[in-house]
């Protein structure tokens, strides 16, 4: 079929994608699971159309793995700076923010920013600060809602009740 380019595989190369697929990193999963749809005869709008991408993206990504196979689609490292003040930051909270509550701090971002900077001298945004938490929650940290003022506020969970008010 005229500008609708083959795309072919060995069957250790689908178990491969497959694999790949099933990644915990969705760009990786979503590339493999592109290719698969691909093989399976699918042109590259209508991948894009169920991926949310460009038909380009997705002609690229056919042309990763025609060129390497499967190791072509996984990510690279990121080009860039080392997450320094994110990394110092996670640190620092998650030394902090394991006391037992009845014994701990109550922590605000601007308590927590100083405290940072304190321990590490390093010194990072309310907002870096906030992304940095989110991304490195523990179960049940994503209940808190941070406030304008900084300040954290927790929805108040009754024990047995399983809700939340």
């Amino acid at each position: 079929m005229a500008g609708h380019p083959r795309v072919v595989s060995t069957a250790e190369q689908l178990a491969g994608l497959q694999d790949l697929a099933r990644s915990d990193r969705r760009d990786e999963a979503d590339r493999a699971r592109a290719v698969v749809l691909s093989l399976n005869g699918w042109t590259s709008g209508q991948i894009a159309r169920a991926f949310g991408v460009t038909p380009d993206s997705v002609r690229r990504w056919r042309g990763w793995f025609a060129e390497a196979g499967v190791d072509g689609l996984r990510a690279s490292a990121r080009a860039g700076r080392e997450a320094v003040k994110s990394e110092a930051a996670a640190s620092v909270a998650a030394s902090v923010l394991t006391v037992p509550v009845a014994d701990r701090t109550n922590w605000t971002l601007p308590r927590l920013q100083a405290e940072i900077e304190r321990q590490t001298e390093v010194s990072i945004s309310k907002s870096q600060l906030s992304k940095t938490l989110k991304k490195t929650a523990t179960d049940g940290a994503g209940l808190a809602t941070a406030w304008r003022d900084g300040r954290i506020r927790t929805p108040l969970i009754v024990p047995g009740s399983g809700s939340s008010s």
